[in-house]
């Protein structure tokens, strides 16, 4: 993989010293990627859950599946992240089968809610510096 440098404070470039600095560094620049990486780690997220969930209960996905009245493959399939536009009631009844409940909560992101105030008071700020 390619590493891109970055411009250093004093005009010359820096190199990332780690692949984490690197994937920040292009997640604070690219705020379409960035989007795209938040939507997709909150997918893995759920679906990780829900395995931990059967395995938790100590059931296979065999035992699963006849519980929820469907095939072994659909309940790897869903585990695995293959299944695209999950439903929320196929969430609903994977958790309780389980004993779970599922909880839907939506949050500000406070990353990008302080990064837009900071844009906007930089606006502030220049917009005074010109009228002075």
């Amino acid at each position: 993989m390619k590493r891109e440098t970055m411009m250093g404070t004093r005009g010359g470039t820096v190199k990332p010293s780690t692949v984490q600095e690197w994937m920040d560094n292009e997640l604070a620049r690219d705020e379409a990627l960035r989007r795209e990486v938040e939507e997709t780690l909150n997918e893995m997220r759920i679906e990780q859950d829900l395995a931990a969930l059967r395995e938790q209960r100590k059931l296979s996905q065999h035992q699963l599946a006849r519980i929820l009245g469907i095939s072994q493959p659909a309940v790897a399939k869903l585990e695995s992240g293959r299944i695209k536009n999950l439903e929320i009631r196929t969430l609903v009844r994977y958790a309780v089968a389980l004993g779970g409940k599922v909880e839907i909560a939506i949050k500000t992101d406070r990353r990008r809610a302080r990064r837009e105030g900071e844009e906007r008071n930089g606006l502030k700020l220049v917009k005074k510096a010109a009228k002075a």
